[in-house]
């Protein structure tokens, strides 16, 4: 084969891809994708920045399909609200609920001393028995060993808790109970009144200007007993109380 033969074939070559056209439109999507913002502050800043550079921002919403899942979008929720109607007839009340103590310091009385007896201490009795005079107590001579206001000698024991007292002040039973005693007490009491509370407790209410009670009578705690005065072996008037259990004197202001 001549040279010019050879020289005459064209060699083949690979077909050539012709070049795809950039979609400027697709190239913006694209780009515009990538500044998917989803924070408040930067993505104005990154709306700002999209607009000048003409490209399309778009935002991330919140969303409970799968992250990346671009056939899922979020639609607003609209919150819609059903108005309540009630009956125009109906009959609607508002009470208001009282409160009430179950305290009960008779009953109280009688469990400690049903309990303990003459040996109740101190802490357990406080507060069984009310104050025997509606005016302030108080206190003038107190329970044990004194001098004595009549004789002047020293170790007498007093059997009680001395309160002032003007003559004719109202006195008043300590508890509830039965009156065991009401006239002259021979051993400088004057006139004295005792109370039976129950469970080997009583109280007695000495030197008294008049009984308003009798033997026998039941009463309630805070009761009328009667006044205050200055009879027996006493130096003023004032009101002389004991409290006696089982037989043996103690100290009022533990029970008070």
């Amino acid at each position: 084969m001549s040279k010019h033969a050879a020289s005459g074939r064209r060699r083949a070559s690979a077909p050539v891809t012709p070049a795809r056209q950039r979609n400027s439109t697709s190239s913006g999507r694209r780009r515009a994708e990538t500044k998917t913002i989803s924070v408040g502050g930067a993505a104005q800043k990154v709306a700002i920045t999209a607009a000048t550079s003409g490209l399309i921002l778009t935002a991330a919403l919140p969303t409970t399909a799968a992250a990346g899942d671009p056939a899922v979008q979020s639609e607003p929720v609209v919150a819609t609200s059903t108005p309540v109607q009630a009956d125009p007839n109906a009959n609607v009340g508002f009470a208001r609920a009282g409160l009430s103590s179950a305290f009960d310091p008779d009953a109280k009385l009688a469990s400690v001393t049903v309990a303990a007896g003459s040996t109740v201490v101190p802490a357990a009795a406080k507060g069984t028995l009310s104050t025997p005079l509606d005016v302030a107590l108080i206190e003038t001579s107190g329970f044990g060993h004194r001098v004595s206001p009549i004789t002047g000698e020293a170790g007498e024991m007093h059997n009680g808790q001395d309160f002032a007292a003007t003559c004719g002040t109202a006195v008043n039973a300590a508890a509830s109970g039965t009156v065991v005693f009401a006239g002259w007490h021979p051993y400088g009491g004057g006139n004295r009144v005792v109370i039976d509370h129950g469970n080997g407790v009583e109280t007695t209410y000495n030197h008294l200007s008049s009984a308003a009670v009798t033997v026998g009578t039941e009463i309630k705690r805070g009761h009328l007993v009667g006044a205050s005065g200055t009879t027996g072996a006493s130096t003023g008037c004032h009101l002389h109380f004991e409290v006696v259990v089982n037989g043996e004197v103690v100290d009022p202001r533990d029970w008070l």
